[in-house]
């Protein structure tokens, strides 16, 4: 047996919140991999039963190697485990405030000012979705009213469906029909749908959806997706640059606050503050 050193994270807190080093999403970094398995990451990818785990591991062509595993499967790319493992990387290696981490969907560039982190996504790739608007807004639980543009599939590095709606009643009134959503899947046959509103000055009301085993699942704050929003906003040919702050996490009391940033050019950026909970060991 061996033991090995994790750390709990807390990425995309909000400092507005009373509570604030208890909000956003947590993560679970293991600090070394090497000597577990798939299946064993797998496994305690399980046990911790966060919505990602993640394993740091050597790399030639980044600053680190990250794997990501939910507790049902891995994952090729999500933003708040990038930005929760460049946290405990920059600490771990002492590398300064520029990390670039390897992935499956390539090696993604982070930087921090203090412990607001900032990833650069991959520019984004589309389809329209196989179900009509009208079975997307039954999946959901809404009037096909609600929807207020075409949704679409984004992938940024992880593919999910990019649903904007009318107002924020429109997202709080979200009840989605997990036989529906298991329709309607991903390129990586994973359903993922997230559901967005302007609410003005510069701020999106948002909430994302997963099935999990076949339960519906919805998370705390979604860097991932962020990103996707920011490939949807590209693609629709909107001004740019543009600022965006995304409240998320709101009905599941896990307030969570992500920044998106479109540069002129498309570039797509989203950050968010990280902090250090804590630490432990396991044998396995």
């Amino acid at each position: 047996m061996t033991t090995y050193n994790y750390r709990i994270v807390n990425v995309f807190t909000d400092a507005a919140s009373p509570c604030a080093r208890l909000t956003g999403n947590p993560l679970c970094v293991f600090e070394d991999g090497r000597g577990l398995d798939d299946a064993t990451m797998q496994a305690l990818a399980q046990q911790f039963n966060l919505s990602e785990t993640v394993f740091i591991l050597p790399s030639d062509k980044a600053t680190a190697r990250v794997r990501i595993f939910t507790p049902a499967f891995e994952m090729s790319f999500a933003g708040h485990p990038t930005l929760g493992s460049a946290h405990v990387v920059r600490a771990l290696k002492r590398c300064g405030d520029s990390v670039t981490l390897e992935m499956a969907a390539g090696v993604i560039p982070v930087t921090a000012q203090g412990d607001t982190w900032t990833l650069k996504a991959n520019a984004p790739q589309t389809r329209v979705p196989d179900a009509s608007v009208a079975e997307i807004a039954a999946t959901l639980g809404l009037d096909v009213a609600a929807i207020a543009a075409a949704p679409l599939w984004v992938n940024t590095g992880n593919e999910q469906m990019v649903v904007p709606v009318a107002n924020a009643d429109a997202v709080r009134r979200c009840r989605p029909d997990p036989a529906r959503m298991a329709a309607q899947q991903n390129a990586d046959n994973v359903p993922k749908f997230f559901v967005w509103a302007e609410l003005g000055n510069s701020e999106i009301l948002a909430r994302f959806f997963l099935l999990k085993h076949g339960a519906l699942m919805e998370d705390h704050g979604t860097g991932s997706a962020v990103a996707n929003l920011g490939g949807w906003f590209v693609t629709q040919r909107v001004t740019l640059p543009l600022k965006r702050i995304i409240q998320q996490g709101e009905p599941i009391a896990r307030p969570a606050r992500l920044m998106l940033d479109v540069d002129a050019e498309g570039g797509i950026f989203v950050g968010g503050h990280v902090v250090e909970l804590g630490a432990g060991t396991v044998v396995v």
